[in-house]
């Protein structure tokens, strides 16, 4: 079996997400995304999205600036033989390869899908506990809008992301915090983040994957073809 990881189209990852992941949305971003491609035997079987991220605070805490931390916010599959670990991180040094001013990746699972992060576990990523708490709102149609895209007035902001007024919303639900998982990818930062180190979240209920939501399904959009060496791993 050949695992091959290649940079992918907007409309490869896309179909990824909207097909294989729990969300069904591509990441609301403050930067456009960076889209990675997986394949099996030549075969497409999803993508791996890394952001900014949604919030400029994302990496500031730890020091850094922006442009020096991003975020995994997706990881789209399909049935796969590979393990999502070895997928990861795999995109990772491609990510930092590409983007050698990186110096942390960020990456959140969602308590609420009966996630814990069992493949940063994996990965030996860094937990260092739970995110605050957040809200949900619903429209009067009943379409879930996340709290970071619902504000006084509704507005269209310069990157088109779509902004909803709070007096359209009709139902308000409290949200837990999500666990962080933090990755260095340099000593430095390391160790400067090792201290922030707890202990790894446990599953409740065994029976429940931690990963992303993994479908059978069609094969996705064409992806493109690369744009720099392929990360090819037999």
């Amino acid at each position: 079996m050949t695992l091959r990881l290649d940079w992918c189209s907007h409309a490869a990852a896309k179909y990824a997400v909207e097909h294989w992941h729990y969300s069904r949305t591509m990441p609301a971003s403050i930067s456009k995304p960076v889209k990675i491609g997986v394949w099996e035997d030549g075969s497409f079987i999803g993508a791996a999205i890394f952001t900014t991220g949604s919030s400029s605070k994302l990496v500031s805490p730890y020091g850094i600036a922006n442009r020096q931390g991003c975020e995994l916010q997706r990881v789209a599959l399909t049935v796969h033989r590979s393990s999502v670990t070895r997928i990861v991180a795999v995109a990772m040094k491609m990510i930092h390869r590409a983007y050698p001013q990186l110096r942390l990746v960020v990456s959140f699972a969602d308590p609420g899908e009966a996630h814990v992060g069992t493949i940063y576990q994996a990965g030996n990523w860094i937990y260092s506990g739970m995110s605050a708490p957040s809200q949900r709102y619903f429209d009067r149609m009943g379409i879930q809008r996340h709290s970071r895209n619902v504000k006084a007035r509704a507005y269209c902001d310069k990157a088109g992301v779509v902004n909803y007024a709070r007096s359209d919303m009709v139902r308000v639900e409290m949200l837990p915090g999500k666990h962080r998982y933090l990755y260095p990818l340099d000593a430095a930062m390391r160790a400067q983040i090792e201290p922030l180190r707890k202990p790894y979240p446990k599953r409740a209920v065994s029976t429940v994957a931690s990963a992303p939501t993994v479908q059978v399904g069609e094969g996705g959009a064409e992806p493109t073809t690369a744009l720099q060496t392929t990360e090819q791993v037999t």
